[in-house]
C-alpha cells in the first residue's frame, strides 16, 4: 500500500509530504521510503497563521480561511507528492494538519484543534484521507501527544539496551523504548526544541522579519546554530528559564507554543536586562539540551536516536551530546538517518504509519505514552473517488517496523 503521509508541525515552516510503500511481512510492517518533497507556506498564507496562533487573539472568520487555505495547500502537496513520489499510484494519504491549539491545562489535555480542511485533499487527489489522529486519544482520556510513539515503539524494539527516540522540532518529544530493561514504554514532549529560538531570532536579530512573513528565511531560525555559535549562554537567564513547572510535571505530559512563545520569552529576559541576540540564542539552545537531556537522563538511556530540524543545528547537536555525557560512559547521540530514515521527514512517514493503521481498522495509540485508558483507532476517514476503497481490516496489528532502504537510493 502507497501512503502519503503530510506534516506541518509546531515550527509550521512548511509542509512536508512522505511518501512510503508499507507491506505486511507476517508481524513485521516493511517499510520502504519512496521520498518527500516540502513545500514553505505562501507567504500570505505563513502570515495569517502566525497571527493567529497563541497567544494571539483570533476570530472565526481567520479560523475558516486559514483551514480552507491550509487544507489546500495541504492538498497541493499531496498531488505533487502523488505525482512525483508515487507514480500517480498513491492508495491513502494520512494528513496531520496544523496543530493550532492544544487545549493543555494542569497536566491534562481537554482538546486538540488541527486545521487543512481533508475534504480538499480527496477532492484533488480521488484518494481516502485519514486525517484527525489526535481527538480520539484526547477524548480516551490521553494527552494526545505524542503520538510517533507507536512508530518509533514498533521501529526501536529489539534494540540492546534502553534506546529513545527523540524528535527536535518546534516541541522536543521523546519515546523511551524500554522493551530490554523489562519496562513499558514511555513517551512526552520535553519542552521547546527551536520554539523560543525561532521566536528570538525573529524577535531580536539584526536585519529580522519585523512584519513576520518571511516563512523559513534566513532570519526565521538560526541557520546552521550561526548566532548560538557567536553567542555566550548567560547564567542568569538559562536559571529563569529552567524554573518553568512544566519540566517537572511527570510523564506523560504534552505542551507547545501555547506555553512556549514570544511573551513567555519577554517575561523571561525581563528577569535579566538587555542582551545581545547572539547571548539569548545562545541561552535558549542550551536550554533545550540541557531540558532534553534532563528529561532522558532518570531512564537510563543506552543510546538517543534525534531527528528533526533541529538536527541541522551543530551547535544544538553537539552542545545535546555535551549534555548527555559526549563519548565514553556518556548516552550516545546519533540520527534516524543512521538506521535507514531521513531525519527530516521521520514524523511525515511515521503519520504514513498511523494512517495505515487506521485504513486497516487497527489501534495507533500506546496507553503508557500517551496516558489514555486504552488503546484507540485515530482519526477520520475522508473517502476518495468511486472505487478508491480501504484494505479489508486486519485482527493483529504487527508488532516490528523495519525501515527498507530501496536499492535505487543506496
Amino acid at each position: 500500500m502507497r501512503v502519503v503521509g503530510l506534516m506541518s508541525g509546531t515550527s509550521y515552516d512548511a509542509i512536508d509530504a512522505a511518501a512510503a510503500d508499507l507491506a505486511l511481512d507476517g508481524d513485521t510492517l516493511v517499510l520502504t521510503p519512496l521520498g518527500m518533497i516540502s513545500t514553505p507556506y505562501e507567504d500570505g498564507l505563513w502570515a495569517e497563521l502566525a497571527g493567529a496562533l497563541p497567544p494571539a487573539a483570533t476570530d472565526l472568520a481567520t479560523v475558516c480561511r486559514l483551514d480552507t487555505r491550509i487544507g489546500q495547500a495541504f492538498a497541493a502537496a499531496a498531488v505533487r507528492a502523488d505525482l512525483e513520489l508515487c507514480e500517480g499510484r498513491t492508495d491513502l494519504t494520512a494528513s496531520h494538519g496544523q496543530t493550532v491549539y492544544h487545549w493543555a491545562e494542569s497536566g491534562r489535555v481537554h482538546g486538540t484543534l488541527q486545521i487543512g480542511e481533508p475534504a480538499w485533499i480527496a477532492e484533488a487527489t480521488g484518494r481516502p484521507v485519514v486525517s484527525g489522529f489526535r481527538t480520539r486519544d484526547v477524548a480516551a482520556g490521553g494527552q494526545g501527544a505524542p503520538l510517533v510513539s507507536v512508530f518509533d515503539v514498533m521501529w526501536l524494539r529489539g534494540r540492546p539496551g534502553v534506546p529513545v527516540a527523540l524528535n527536535l522540532g518546534g516541541i522536543a518529544n521523546v519515546t523511551v523504548i524500554a522493551d530490554g530493561a523489562g519496562g513499558a514504554p514511555l513517551a512526552f514532549d520535553t519542552g521547546p526544541a527551536n520554539a523560543l529560538i525561532d521566536a528570538a531570532v525573529r524577535e531580536l536579530a539584526d536585519g529580522g522579519d519585523p512584519d513576520g512573513d518571511d516563512p523559513g528565511g534566513a532570519r526565521s531560525m538560526d541557520v546552521d546554530g550561526a548566532l548560538a555559535a557567536r553567542g555566550t549562554v548567560h547564567p542568569g537567564l538559562l536559571r529563569t528559564l529552567l524554573d518553568e513547572p512544566y519540566y517537572a510535571l511527570p510523564a506523560p505530559k504534552t505542551t507547545g507554543k501555547e506555553l512556549f512563545h514570544l511573551p513567555y520569552l519577554r517575561a523571561a529576559l525581563d528577569t535579566c536586562g538587555p542582551l545581545p541576540a547572539e547571548d539569548v540564542v545562545a541561552t535558549l539552545t542550551r536550554l533545550t539540551a540541557r531540558t532534553v537531556a534532563d528529561a532522558v537522563r532518570p531512564f537510563g538511556a543506552t543510546e538517543v536516536i534525534a531527528s528533526g530540524g533541529g538536527t541541522r543545528n551543530p551547535v544544538l547537536m553537539r552542545w545535546l551530546r555535551e549534555e548527555l555525557g559526549g563519548g565514553g560512559a556518556g548516552v550516545p547521540l546519533r540520527t534516524s538517518d543512521e538506521l535507514g530514515l531521513p531525519s527530516g521527514t521521520k514524523e511525515a512517514y511515521a503519520f504514513a504509519v498511523l494512517g495505515w493503521l487506521t485504513a486497516h481498522g487497527l489501534p495507533a495509540t500506546l496507553p503508557s505514552c500517551t496516558g489514555a485508558r486504552h488503546p484507540s483507532v485515530l482519526g477520520s476517514l475522508t473517502p476518495g473517488a468511486a472505487g478508491r476503497s480501504l484494505p479489508a481490516p486486519l485482527t493483529t496489528a504487527p508488532d516490528r517496523l523495519v525501515v527498507r532502504v530501496p536499492r535505487t537510493t543506496r
